[in-house]
């Protein structure tokens, strides 16, 4: 995808694991297993999910993920990214004066993070904090919403991502195949319930829904 003519940008991070976790690993520098990051980026107008990358997170990462990001687009952008200091600088070496840039700070409290029931509950917002990094961003489109709901979608429809499972992936190589063809299907076969065409037909890329053997041909 290239020339795309996007305006407001949301980009977040999604957490999973190749084999084993983090802090199991033996070995600091073990690029092909251990935590790995899915970098996301989606239109807020379209839904079109224009780039992704998977690796550490770490500023190597976070700035190809940025140009690849920066490649597929035409025109300026607006781009929301969270609170990953990474971006501030890396945002500007990819985009140069090409973006109004601002990142979204959420702080969670602990209410109901010790007890047993709540272990895996997400602990409640107390305060979001938006800071203008860039350029001149409107502070009604200020938001990563729509990415945080991509996250949840891709949790629900990957079974390596879903937690507490023995579903998770066992070669690097795995993983990236299947969020590919997760984001190629979410692009332009699955019809966005609010949308009610695919991402891809929102963004002008194509003028139907592909069927599966048109997105395996190509």
């Amino acid at each position: 995808m290239r020339n795309l003519h996007s305006k407001y940008l949301q980009v977040d991070e999604l957490w999973c694991f190749v084999q084993k976790k983090g802090r199991h690993l033996r070995y600091v520098n073990a690029p092909e297993i251990g935590d790995q990051w899915i970098y996301v980026a989606i239109d807020e107008e379209s839904k079109l999910i224009p780039a992704f990358r998977v690796g550490k997170r770490a500023r190597p990462d976070t700035r190809a993920f940025l140009w690849d990001l920066y490649n597929r687009l035409a025109n300026r952008v607006q781009l929301t990214t969270d609170a990953l200091n990474h971006y501030t600088l890396a945002v500007p070496e990819a985009f140069g004066t090409d973006a109004d840039f601002a990142q979204l700070t959420k702080l969670f409290g602990d209410y109901g993070q010790h007890d047993a029931d709540a272990r895996y509950s997400p602990g409640p917002i107390v305060e979001v904090i938006s800071k203008v990094r860039q350029g001149n961003p409107d502070p009604e489109h200020i938001s990563t919403s729509f990415v945080e709901r991509q996250n949840l979608t891709m949790r629900m429809q990957l079974r390596r991502l879903t937690r507490l499972t023995n579903a998770f992936s066992k070669k690097l190589s795995h993983l990236k195949a299947a969020v590919a063809l997760h984001f190629a299907h979410y692009n332009f076969c699955r019809i966005h319930q609010t949308l009610r065409v695919t991402p891809a037909m929102e963004a002008g890329l194509t003028d139907h829904v592909w069927e599966l053997k048109e997105l395996l041909a190509a």
